[in-house]
């Protein structure tokens, strides 16, 4: 495994660009449930997953959680290395949601690449924009989008990433990643049941009918 396979505008960079990364780019391998990166002060650098999945989200003083995005196998997280990009200041904290591994570039490194290559500061930049974009968007979701239909989203986006109708998470958790009260995540997901849509137990959420949760909220 090389760093090179993960990073797409690897062609384009000079011989030396190449050589820093080779030299300073680290593997490294985290537990589902391990913090990675990311809060106020904490600058890790730039990340590129291999495998796994890993939780982009905010906390509020209260500790309340709220999902922004996940990370697959090939994504990159520029939030933990927020302190490398001038006037950008990121509360967003990072973490593991499975056995996860991730190429590490320190954001000291990654820093000096971008001032001294257009094409690594253009991918930056792109990178950057394509993520803040999901967030506009998702933040325009949980203001103008019923919760019922966010809940319902959420479930079928679940179901694809754990390729199963069988959701291995809480209610605790999933009022997490839609940024909401269990009491409220509970309620809901009772309505749903007694619709037929999905069948409940404790750490569970089955899906048992998909057409008809589709139907009736997306």
């Amino acid at each position: 495994m090389d760093i090179s396979e993960y990073l797409p505008v690897w062609s384009r960079l000079t011989e030396k660009e190449q050589d820093v990364l080779r030299k300073n780019a680290s593997l490294h391998r985290v537990s589902a449930g391990e913090a990675i990166g990311g809060g106020a002060g904490k600058c890790t650098g730039l990340f590129v997953v291999t495998e796994g999945q890993i939780r982009a989200y905010l906390i509020s003083e209260s500790g309340k959680e709220f999902t922004l995005f996940r990370l697959l196998n090939r994504d990159l997280c520029l939030f933990s290395a927020s302190c490398m990009m001038n006037s950008f200041q990121s509360d967003i904290m990072v973490k593991a949601e499975r056995d996860s591994s991730f190429w590490l570039i320190p954001a000291e490194v990654y820093r000096t690449l971008m001032e001294e290559s257009v094409v690594i500061s253009n991918f930056t930049n792109e990178i950057l924009a394509n993520r803040m974009s999901e967030i506009i968007w998702l933040m325009e979701q949980h203001m103008w989008t019923s919760f019922d239909c966010r809940l319902a989203a959420f479930l079928l986006e679940e179901s694809a990433l754990e390729a199963s109708d069988r959701l291995s998470v809480t209610h605790e958790e999933i009022a997490g990643h839609l940024g909401t009260a269990r009491e409220v995540v509970t309620r809901m997901l009772k309505h749903f049941r007694s619709e037929g849509y999905v069948a409940l137990s404790r750490g569970f959420v089955e899906i048992k009918d998909r057409k008809g949760l589709q139907a009736a909220y997306l």
